[in-house]
């Protein structure tokens, strides 16, 4: 067991696909000389070659594109977006393509084909280029949509969906790079729709994903102090969802929080307080509570910026509203 970072522990799931299977390979903008805006891909060109480390240009659709095409004739494609902001350019292909092809083939091809996508705010990257965007994926069937918070769920998630046939958009918060945490020397694989309680509670449950799971585990550190123990419970997949975990922490809790780093409208926060509602509303002790981005475009300000991003205190604040 070793502590390494977020990146780090992709670098090294990355690195084990690679000398595992030679049809895995990576294709996307500064991902072979560069070695990746976020040093994520760094060595992978020098350990094996331009052939299978494909350095793009700016043309998302295209590198979408042509990942489809591989994964169709049986390569294992891992399209890398520079940041989440830019699969917005490449919706129709991931949205109307990747998602439906295997759909609209009857199950004749399978396209094992990972899109990953650094996103998220924080970072005064401005309007733009501060998404955390999942809903608009999770809303589409046919690609399943992964978002670790730590570096031994972003090494076994990756290594898993690099082996899958079904089409995967794997989320990395940018903020999450540098964090650190423990990953196992020998290797593990995890299973997508599993979620993880990070931390065990009785007094509420509080569900958060990405960056979002930190910020609730800080939460739940100060809640401590006030005698309050809350349970974080991360999902670590939007698609698959795992919903037996999530309800059986609430049945048991009484009270939930679901807190994202996403817009409040329509958000995945949502759909799981909706299910909630729908198979405990006579278990519930109070309302679900729903901790968001504000429904503005993301300020580059700094200090607007805070106040428009999520944070643990805003996680207490909604505990300590059904809890008092």
């Amino acid at each position: 067991m070793a502590e390494i970072r977020y990146w780090e522990a992709i670098n090294q799931a990355l690195h084990e696909e690679f000398a595992r299977d030679e049809r895995v390979f990576i294709l996307g903008e500064d991902v072979g000389l560069v070695g990746g805006t976020f040093r994520v891909t760094e060595g992978l060109m020098a350990d094996f070659g331009s052939r299978r480390v494909r350095d793009t240009p700016i043309a998302e659709a295209s590198i979408i594109g042509m990942a489809i095409g591989a994964a169709m004739a049986g390569l294992r494609p891992v399209a890398e977006m520079m940041t989440m902001n830019f699969a917005i350019v490449a919706m129709d292909q991931i949205v109307n393509h990747c998602a439906k092809m295997r759909y609209m083939f009857g199950g004749q091809v399978t396209l094992p084909l990972v899109i990953r996508a650094p996103g998220g705010g924080g970072t005064q990257k401005g309007a733009q280029h501060s998404h955390s965007i999942e809903s608009w994926f999770v809303n589409a069937p046919g690609i399943r949509v992964v978002i670790p918070s730590t570096p031994y769920d972003v090494k076994g998630l990756l290594k898993t969906a690099i082996r899958s046939d079904d089409p995967i958009l794997f989320i990395e918060h940018e903020m999450l790079y540098n964090t650190k945490g423990e990953v196992p020397d020998e290797e593990y694989l995890l299973p997508l729709g599993s979620a993880d309680v990070k931390r065990a509670g009785r007094d509420v449950t509080v569900i958060a994903w990405s960056k979002m799971a930190l910020e609730a585990l800080r939460a739940a550190e100060i809640l401590a102090a006030e005698g309050i123990e809350a349970e974080v419970v991360d999902p670590r997949t939007l698609d698959p969802l795992d919903m037996d975990t999530i309800l059986s922490s609430v049945a048991r809790t009484r009270r939930a929080v679901v807190a994202e780093e996403g817009w409040r409208n329509v958000g995945v926060g949502a759909e799981i307080a909706a299910r909630l509602s729908e198979h405990l509303f006579y278990e519930l002790e109070a309302p679900v509570q729903r901790v968001a981005a504000a429904d503005v475009p993301t300020p580059y300000a700094k200090n607007l910026e805070r106040l428009a991003l999520p944070d643990a205190q805003r996680i207490v604040d909604a505990v300590l509203k059904i809890t008092l």
